[in-house]
């Protein structure tokens, strides 16, 4: 597994003249995760944490170097001590250093309820 370079406070992990394509607006969190992708003949094992969470897509700062367009699978650790949230698939849509950005793409109804619920909770706490 390789390591990535940490992201300079030089760096901006968003572009200043980057399009919004966001659809749902995302709420900060850290949560633990895992992901694991094809990349090229081999497979890719990274982790990291979320920087950012809404119900179509994740912000990331991961260890493992992805590129756009790659299909990952998630395992998303949230604070409920139940298992991790599995997402089956999801797409990377930016890259910026150690950051990027998934779509999510095919989630459970269990997990995807879950998600819902954690969501809700954060925006509550955060109003």
């Amino acid at each position: 597994m390789r390591q990535m370079k940490h992201l300079r406070r030089s760096e901006a992990p968003y572009s200043s003249h980057s399009i919004e394509r966001r659809r749902m607006r995302r709420t900060c969190v850290s949560l633990g995760l895992m992901y694991s992708g094809i990349n090229g003949d081999g497979v890719l094992i990274g982790d990291g944490s979320s920087v950012d969470l809404s119900e179509g897509g994740l912000g990331i700062r991961g260890n493992c170097p992805v590129n756009i367009g790659m299909e990952l699978t998630l395992f998303l650790y949230l604070p409920d001590d139940e298992e991790p949230l599995f997402v089956l698939e999801a797409t990377v849509a930016w890259t910026a250093g150690s950051l990027f950005g998934v779509e999510l793409k095919e989630v459970s109804l269990r997990d995807g309820d879950r998600m819902r619920s954690f969501l809700r909770a954060q925006s509550v706490g955060q109003a």
